[in-house]
């Protein structure tokens, strides 16, 4: 019983990550909190669906379709799509209707169903009409620059392009990349150091509201199937 992925970054500025996942014998699992909205592509039983995901800003528990493969594009923080604000997304997500195995519908228009080769492809074609879009000082203050701008008036174009806080975002993320520590086998000791966490109470606590496992739980791979790929096959 588990959930097969395969994940790879992308060089598209537009794309965080690109994955697959494969369902065995899973009908749920353990949600992930995560900073970035998606395109999943996925098929079960010979049919085709095509689904929008947003943000998650706290773990669950989610349903899995038995015997799907799936494909996802995770967009990169401060990317939206034209016709659906990220903020509507946040700990939501929309199956698009009229999806067949070649082809799927978005914005009004009909796009090739990608493989996971062809990603960045299709999020070029999604970028050069404008159905994807983003805001270009998110990118900035994600990268470290100052804008010249108010601090406030970035926390709000901030939150309008992420549905998320600048802090909600470092602590997802911290979250996320403490996970991935831990099941490589690290102590928690040395992960509360490297990720300047204020002590190891604080780390569990982060585990339990954004990763939904303990630290103890991570390094032994238990508590069952879960949507992040921890020490599954990872490509550049």
């Amino acid at each position: 019983m588990e959930l097969r992925f395969e994940t790879r970054r992308s060089d598209s500025p537009w794309v965080d990550t690109v994955w697959t996942c494969t369902s065995e014998q899973v009908t749920a699992m353990t949600s992930v909190a995560g900073t970035c909205w998606g395109l999943v592509f996925w098929e079960q039983d010979g049919r085709a669906y095509t689904t929008i995901t947003g943000p998650e800003t706290r773990t669950g528990t989610a349903p899995v379709p038995e015997g799907a493969a799936f494909t996802g594009i995770d967009f990169a923080v401060g990317t939206s799509l034209r016709a659906m604000p990220t903020p509507a997304l946040v700990d939501n997500g929309i199956v698009l209707p009229d999806t067949t195995r070649r082809t799927f519908r978005l914005d009004g228009e009909r796009w090739e169903t990608p493989g996971p080769d062809d990603a960045e492809a299709l999020v070029e074609h999604l970028v050069r009409t404008g159905t994807v879009v983003r805001d270009p000082l998110v990118a900035d203050v994600l990268r470290g620059h100052r804008p010249t701008v108010s601090g406030r008036t970035v926390e709000r174009r901030f939150r309008a392009a992420t549905g998320l806080t600048r802090g909600g975002v470092r602590q997802i993320e911290r979250a996320r990349r403490a996970a991935e520590l831990l099941a490589l086998g690290e102590p928690a000791a040395d992960v509360v150091t490297k990720l300047d966490y204020f002590d190891e109470s604080h780390l569990a606590r982060a585990l339990r509201s954004y990763i939904g496992r303990t630290a103890g739980q991570l390094r032994e791979g238990s508590g069952g199937a879960i949507g992040l790929a921890l020490d599954q096959r990872r490509t550049s």
